[in-house]
């Protein structure tokens, strides 16, 4: 049997019980890891929609439905675990350089505030002062969806406090819980949210 603090021990948590606290252990082993992974594998390609962040968060999303279903059963140490990342990781990253050099995406060929103008110049340049009535009433009604789609009251209220300008430090405060939590829910809510847009 291994030990409790094994990565073998969280392992087999996660596939017998689906351990929230087994994939936080995990999480916390292996995000930062499986962020430098996608970095390097996006290393030369825009990130306008996603980062390698969002890849990792993707990558570590996947692992942990497949184990719950039981799709990994040859997972067992973390050799096993660290192969099964870098592949998932790998994959991911793929997709989303396939993803970005779409047509529909521009081609590869969509310019970032920087292709807008001069070093004074931008998109903030651009824009006005106050939104025109149906910008507001579009926005209102996109972030109505879009909560909609958190079934966690928490997740919702994470949500709503961050798009109030509130800091992951701030909301943590406000939730009694460490920044690291918030932080996390904030990834899992842009993961949820990639999903239902795509």
């Amino acid at each position: 049997m291994p030990s409790g603090n094994s990565v073998s021990h969280w392992i087999e948590l996660l596939q017998s019980s689906g351990s929230p606290d087994a994939a936080e252990q995990l999480w916390a082993r292996y995000f930062e890891r499986l962020v430098r992974l996608a970095r390097g594998r996006l290393q030369r390609q825009p990130r306008r929609a996603a980062d390698e962040e969002d890849v990792a968060l993707s990558a570590f999303h996947s692992f942990c439905r497949g184990t719950e279903q039981g799709r990994f059963p040859r997972l067992a140490d973390r050799d096993d675990l660290w192969r099964l990342l870098v592949t998932l990781t790998e994959r991911k990253a793929s997709h989303q350089v396939r993803d970005e050099r779409r047509l529909k995406r521009g081609g590869g060929a969509v310019l970032g505030e920087s292709g807008v103008g001069g070093p004074d110049e931008g998109f903030a340049q651009m824009a006005g002062r106050e939104p025109t009535p149906e910008f507001a009433a579009q926005m209102a009604e996109e972030c109505g969806r879009l909560l909609s789609c958190l079934d966690d009251p928490e997740l919702q209220s994470i949500a709503v406090f961050r798009m109030e300008g509130y800091t992951a430090a701030e909301i943590a405060g406000r939730l009694g819980c460490a920044v690291s939590t918030v932080e996390r829910r904030l990834r899992l809510i842009r993961q949820i949210w990639k999903e239902k847009t795509a």
